[in-house]
């Protein structure tokens, strides 16, 4: 019977997402991530080298997915409240990618693919400073300053949802809830870029 390399491959993935979004890096262990996934720590290595590796990847796959569901067609209100809106959708639907990025912003050392990051996020902020100068979006507004607090609007609900739920009175499962927060996120997006009334 051929080994199958590549369901190999996904189900270490897919345990190391798990196990790291759980523990961490540090609190992670590559004998946990063996067990999850029902592979032995030797393959583990073989395929992805040590830990670390393991994490950056892990790290980047979900980054590149979040980047290929959301995208930002245009730089217009509409434009920035649906991409709030997706991105709330994205991290209501995987949770796991805001622990991770929390779990790397307590580790000591640079980012996973920073430079890969950075760009991504540059080609953001170009996109709303054009914008500005066409008179889409607020002037005034640092648009470095726009794209992150359109991130963290979107995605600290998921983030912290003991505390979302502690101020709002609803968990993440209740769905009237959820839509009422999408709702909030495209119209809150809209109203932080709008250009200021004379």
């Amino acid at each position: 019977m051929a080994w199958d390399v590549e369901g190999t491959r996904r189900r270490l993935r897919e345990a190391a997402l798990a196990e790291f979004a759980a523990h961490g890096f540090d609190g992670t262990t590559v004998a946990a991530i063996a067990a999850r996934s029902g592979v032995n720590k030797e393959r583990l290595y073989s395929y992805y080298g040590d830990k670390k590796a393991l994490w950056d990847l892990v790290l980047t796959e979900e980054l590149e997915r979040l980047a290929t569901a959301v995208e930002l067609s245009g730089a217009g209100l509409d434009d920035i409240g649906e991409f709030a809106g997706a991105t709330y959708d994205y991290h209501a639907a995987h949770p796991e990618l805001g622990r991770l990025l929390q779990w790397e912003g307590l580790q000591d050392g640079p980012p996973a693919r920073a430079d890969i990051r950075t760009q991504h996020y540059r080609e953001k902020i170009a996109r709303f400073a054009a914008a500005q100068d066409e008179g889409l979006i607020d002037p005034d507004i640092d648009p470095g300053h726009l794209a992150f607090s359109l991130i963290a609007l979107a995605a600290w609900w998921q983030t912290v949802p003991q505390l979302a739920e502690m101020i709002t009175g609803a968990g993440p499962t209740d769905e009237h809830e959820r839509a009422a927060r999408r709702r909030f996120v495209v119209e809150a997006a809209k109203r932080l870029a709008a250009p200021r009334r004379a």
